[in-house]
């Protein structure tokens, strides 16, 4: 029995496994199980503390001046990476051989799975990360330690642009690894795969850093849901299969520089190329989801391609360095910094980027209201551009979970009014209504393009204050605004 989670035009497997008679599942390579018992849900949302991710691991071993093997590395991490087990149900449609084994259940019904997967400690105290894919949709989670030890675990946040996930368990002074730095991760170095391949546990695998900043196209937008895919990965030989989901990929001291999530195959077991997330982005999503709830995502405004040997004899580029803007979003933080169309971006602080994928890993490291530097190379002299960075409403601060819970009810999004807006309607202030999904706003009859000047006839100014407004608001809520065409509107309606 399978469970197929996407469906790929591509090769690109993903790597969670459990076993069921040999047989490899495709799509995102879950090996399941089924279940007879009940399954119970277990309640995801629960408050924490805020847990430093950095403090070294507990391990007494001596770091290697030479690596002549990678005993110190697989000692340091086989304890700090655990085996999940997952259970969920699975929605059916009547079919003959599954009546003959589960009995007739009409046209339609559900039926208890089970699916594996790896994690990796990232604390004393029992936080875990792993993919996303690999909790997607369970009902509960149950973790193995190395010693056998057995948790149902909480979880805390998950984030599908990424394919990451938080998890908890009630535990304390646990072995967890440390986090390298990714972008010093050079192609070449070796590397170790940690995980649990086909419920073996505590699998030690070495390879070779084999690319960087690989985007394969693995993470599919819907932008109704908020998933911006945000792919770089680590690419490495060695072998990885349906299990090691969410496992270690270590260097040789035993620091974390990835979480692998993907392999390419065409049978979906390991024929020689791996993926794993770059530790950076691992630790920046895991200190958002246990902090905040959501992760913090920031936008630089603009729309990107590689240079290549065409764009330089067209454009008379001087080399195929960098990346090139060949577009801006109005309002956005590229814009209001000064970039213009067909400027190319050499640098993100002091790391060179030569291709979206590098960009877009740079930039995920930082949260809306982080300042960050592009060096921009136009007309062949260099210049450094600091940019403001904007969550994708325009707005440069961050937002809780709760906050943003209680504001998808409304169903919309907003964006400040760039200087040619306001002159053409001739209005000081007001707030556009970017995009309208079914809500509150919707069922009152505001459409996108409406700009809205008062809330409860306040003047507001900014999407900040409109989010502000309905987070706190209870009651009745008069909107007054004008449309693009010039048309005033007034629309009423309860929260």
């Amino acid at each position: 029995m399978q469970k197929i989670i996407k469906t790929m035009n591509t090769t690109i497997k993903i790597l969670s496994a459990g076993l069921i008679g040999g047989v490899v599942s495709l799509g995102l390579n879950h090996y399941i199980s089924p279940k007879r018992n009940e399954i119970k849900v277990v309640e995801k949302r629960i408050e924490v503390p805020k847990t430093v991710f950095s403090t070294p691991v507990k391990f007494t071993g001596n770091t290697p001046t030479e690596i002549k093997d990678f005993t110190y590395a697989a000692n340091k991490t086989v304890n700090t990476v655990v085996h999940i087990k997952t259970e969920y149900n699975q929605t059916y449609s009547s079919d003959p051989y599954l009546d003959f084994f589960w009995g007739q259940r009409g046209s339609r019904g559900a039926r208890p799975m089970v699916a594996t997967g790896s994690g990796v400690i990232i604390s004393e105290d029992g936080y875990i990360v792993t993919n996303n894919h690999v909790i997607e949709d369970a009902d509960k989670v149950e973790v193995s330690l190395n010693d056998e030890r057995t948790f149902t675990a909480k979880v805390i946040g998950t984030d599908p642009s990424t394919d990451l996930a938080l998890i908890k368990i009630d535990a304390k002074d646990l072995e967890f690894t440390t986090f390298a730095n990714s972008d010093d991760v050079k192609i070449g170095e070796w590397v170790l795969a940690v995980g649990n391949p086909f419920n073996l546990t505590s699998t030690v695998t070495a390879g070779i850093v084999s690319a960087k900043a690989r985007n394969i196209n693995l993470l599919k937008s819907n932008a109704r849901e908020e998933v911006f895919p945000l792919e770089s990965f680590i690419q490495t030989d060695a072998a990885v299969n349906p299990g090691n989901s969410g496992g270690a990929l270590v260097n040789p001291k035993g620091e974390l520089v990835g979480i692998n999530t993907a392999i390419a195959s065409r049978t979906g077991s390991y024929t020689g190329y791996s993926f794993a997330v770059p530790s950076n982005i691992v630790q920046k999503v895991a200190e958002d989801l246990l902090t905040y709830g959501i992760v913090q995502r920031a936008f630089i405004g603009v729309s990107l391609q590689n240079v290549n040997q065409k764009l330089v004899d067209e454009l008379g580029l001087k080399d195929l360095k960098g990346v090139m803007v060949n577009g801006l979003a109005e309002g956005g933080a590229a814009q209001i910094a000064g970039i213009q169309e067909n400027d190319i971006i050499l640098k993100v602080g002091n790391v060179e980027v030569n291709n979206v994928p590098q960009l877009q890993e740079q930039i995920g490291k930082f949260r809306p209201g982080d300042k960050v530097n592009l060096t921009i190379r136009r007309n062949d002299e260099e210049s450094v551009f600091t940019l403001l960075l904007r969550n994708k409403e325009g707005e440069t601060t961050v937002v809780k979970k709760e906050d943003k819970n209680k504001f998808t009810a409304l169903g919309a999004s907003f964006r400040s009014l760039t200087a040619s807006e306001l002159r053409e309607l001739r209005i000081k202030y007001g707030v556009k209504v970017a995009k309208v999904t079914p809500g509150k706003l919707r069922s009152a009859g505001i459409t996108e393009g409406f700009i809205i000047t008062k809330l409860d006839q306040k003047p507001v100014k900014s999407p900040a204050e409109v989010v502000t407004f309905f987070n706190t608001k209870k009651g009745g809520v008069l909107v007054e605004g004008i449309f693009p065409n010039g048309m005033k509107g007034y629309f009423g309606f309860g929260l």
